[in-house]
């Protein structure tokens, strides 16, 4: 299976380094492509110095506009599947080859989790994490143990839909949307590392935030989307 990492990097200078050494190490067998998302820091730099498989957006256009990026060049290119892979260092390479395998069974999506035979922690993230899947639910019928895991591999067919449809954004929504409207998913067990450097952009205020549009984009607004 030929299989296309798409890592999106927004001022990632203190981890990239060391996440494509790992990924070399680990999964030559996988191709990369670094999305450089109008990165202010030493990101571009790094990564030409280096020379790294990436390309650079003019601007930083957000998370959504950067896995576009990488599905519409998986897409051009003919890859079987496209996996979303951090940049900041929390996903592990190892689940890469058992997520393609498990791909390889029929499946459109195969999705990292990290509650496929694990208890959800307590905590308010996972409250918003519970809602979304209860929204998930309600809507296709189908629960999805871990909906805001953004370790997601893709097959040609969803690849397509992510490389043309400006409205598909890498987020819940959009699985739930996917899922509606026909696609099939697998969720294999995986663990995430946490962030060594840098700062992620979701805070308390912003996790609160995205979980409440999470929930109310899967209730509501997926209805008027097309999948």
């Amino acid at each position: 299976m030929k299989v296309l990492l798409i890592i999106p990097a927004y001022n990632e200078q203190d981890n990239i380094e060391r996440v494509i050494a790992t990924l070399k190490r680990d999964c030559p067998q996988y191709d990369y492509l670094i999305i450089n998302d109008g990165s202010s820091d030493k990101t571009e730099y790094i990564c030409k110095t280096k020379g790294f498989h990436f390309v650079s957006h003019p601007i930083n256009l957000g998370l959504a506009a950067a896995i576009q990026t990488g599905m519409f060049y998986a897409y051009k290119n003919g890859y079987d599947a496209a996996i979303q892979f951090d940049g900041d260092g929390q996903h592990d390479p190892d689940y890469i080859s058992k997520m393609a395998s498990e791909m390889e069974k029929g499946y459109n999506i195969v999705i990292g989790s990290r509650f496929v035979n694990q208890k959800k922690p307590m905590s308010l993230r996972m409250l918003g994490s519970n809602l979304i899947q209860m929204a998930i639910k309600l809507t296709t019928g189908k629960t999805l143990k871990d909906p805001t895991s953004g370790m997601r591999m893709f097959d040609k067919k969803m690849i397509k839909k992510l490389a043309f449809a400006a409205d598909l954004g890498p987020e819940p929504d959009t699985v739930a949307l996917l899922v509606r409207t026909g696609a099939t998913f697998s969720e294999i067990q995986v663990e995430m590392h946490e962030r060594t450097a840098g700062e992620s952009y979701l805070n308390f205020g912003g996790s609160v935030n995205y979980m409440a549009r999470m929930f109310v984009s899967i209730l509501i607004l997926q209805w008027f989307r097309k999948g």
